[in-house]
C-alpha cells in the first residue's frame, strides 16, 4: 500500500546542451514522492480495525481552569513550583490527538463518545482492568472492534524562575537576564479490549519529561512570549498520543521513486495516466509501448516506467521482473537504485507479514 503525494519535474541537461540550457529545458523524468508503510513496533490483529476510546483515568481531582487561571497559581510562586497538575483538556487533548492519529495511518477508525470519562475505583494508583461486560456494551454500542482505554494519567509540571548575571565581552561588562524553564513529566498506561477474545492485546506504559526554556533582558519580555502551562499540557497530551500511535499503528516514510517522460507518444499518453493516478492504464500504456518500440532505449524506458506502476499497484515482485528487464536491455544507474530500493522494500514487507 503506497499513497501518493506529490509530483514534480527534474531537469537532466546534456553537456552538448549547457550554454542552451540559460534559455530552455529538456525535461527527460519526473519525480514521485510516494508515503512507504512502516510496520507498527506492536502490531495488533487485523481484526481490530476500529476502537471506542474512553478513559478511566479522570476523576474528582480533575479540573479545566483557563489558562490565565492557571498561569497565576504559578505566579504566585513567583514561577517556583513543583507540583500535579489534574487538567481536564490535557486528558481530553490525548484522546482527540491519538484517535486522529490513528485515523491518518490508514489503518483504524474510531469514536471517542460523549461520556469518555469513565468511573474508576478511587483507590488504585492505576484503574482496575475493565469488566468484560463493559467492554462488550461499548463495542456493541459504538460498532467497534476493540476499547483503547487510557487507565492512568500523570503530570507533574517543575518551573523554575531566576535572574542571571553574566559577562558580555562585546559589551566589555557585566548584564543581567531573566530566565524561565518548565519541565512537564508525564506518564501515561494505554490498554486495548479485545472483546471477541476477552483479552487484553496491549498494555503499554509510557513516561518522558518535556522541556521549555527562555531568557531575555526583563521578565515581562520574557513571559511575554514563554510558552504558558496550560499550553504546555495541551502540547504534552499530543507528545503523548504520538508516542502510543507509533506503537500500534502504521508510520508512513517519505521517499522518491524517478521514472521517464520523454519518448514517443505512447511513453507519454502512460504518464498522462500515471499523473492521474491511474496506474493500471498507465501501465497497459507503457507495455504497448515496449512491445512495439524498436528502440532499446525507448523499450527499457517503459519497462522501467512498469516497474514502477506495479510497485504503485502493490505488486513489488512483478516490479523487480519488469525492473531487471529494463536493466538488462540497457543499463543505467536510474535502473540499478531503482532495482537496490525494490529489493529492499520486498524484504520489508516480508517482515510485516
Amino acid at each position: 500500500m503506497i499513497r501518493k503525494i506529490k509530483i514534480k519535474e527534474t531537469v537532466k541537461f546534456t553537456a552538448l546542451l549547457l550554454m542552451a540550457a540559460l534559455f530552455f529545458s529538456c525535461v527527460s523524468t519526473r519525480t514521485l514522492v510516494i508515503d512507504i508503510p512502516l510496520p507498527a513496533e506492536n502490531a495488533l490483529p487485523p481484526s481490530i480495525q476500529s476502537f471506542t476510546l474512553v478513559s478511566q483515568s479522570v476523576n474528582e481531582n480533575y479540573t479545566d481552569l483557563d489558562s490565565d487561571s492557571l498561569q497565576k497559581i504559578f505566579y504566585k510562586q513567583r514561577f517556583n513550583f513543583d507540583t500535579v497538575v489534574y487538567d481536564l483538556q490535557m486528558a481530553d487533548t490525548t484522546m482527540k490527538a491519538l484517535g486522529e492519529l490513528l485515523f491518518e495511518s490508514g489503518r483504524f477508525d474510531y469514536v471517542i463518545p460523549e461520556s469518555r470519562f469513565l468511573e474508576s475505583p478511587k483507590t488504585s494508583l492505576f484503574a482496575t482492568e475493565m469488566p468484560w461486560e463493559e467492554v462488550n456494551d461499548l463495542c456493541e454500542t459504538f460498532e467497534t472492534d476493540a476499547v483503547l482505554s487510557l487507565d492512568h494519567l500523570k503530570t507533574r509540571v517543575f518551573t523554575e524562575y531566576d535572574n542571571e548575571t553574566f559577562f558580555d565581552p562585546f559589551q566589555g561588562g557585566f548584564l543581567s537576564a531573566a530566565t524561565a524553564d518548565m519541565k512537564i513529566y508525564y506518564e501515561a498506561l494505554f490498554r486495548i479490549y479485545d472483546p471477541e477474545e476477552e483479552k487484553i492485546l496491549l498494555r503499554e506504559f509510557i513516561s518522558d519529561t518535556l522541556y521549555w526554556g527562555d531568557s531575555d533582558a526583563t521578565a515581562r519580555d520574557l513571559f511575554s512570549r514563554f510558552t504558558p502551562v496550560k499550553q504546555a499540557l495541551t502540547e504534552t497530551g499530543i507528545a503523548l498520543a504520538l508516542e502510543l500511535s507509533e506503537k500500534i499503528a502504521v508510520r508512513w516514510k517519505p521517499e522518491r521513486r524517478t521514472y521517464f517522460v520523454t519518448g514517443n507518444a505512447g511513453l507519454k499518453q502512460g504518464n498522462r495516466f500515471a499523473s492521474q493516478g491511474d496506474w493500471l492504464m498507465a501501465v497497459s500504456q507503457w507495455k504497448k509501448t515496449a512491445d512495439e518500440t524498436g528502440s532499446k532505449a525507448l523499450k527499457s524506458k517503459a519497462q522501467l516506467n512498469m516497474a514502477l506502476g506495479y510497485e504503485m499497484l502493490g505488486d513489488v515482485d512483478s516490479a523487480i521482473q519488469w525492473a531487471l528487464k529494463s536493466y538488462n536491455i540497457m543499463y543505467r544507474p536510474l535502473t540499478y537504485e531503482y532495482l537496490q530500493i525494490l529489493k529492499r522494500r520486498k524484504s520489508e514487507l516480508k517482515e510485516t507479514k
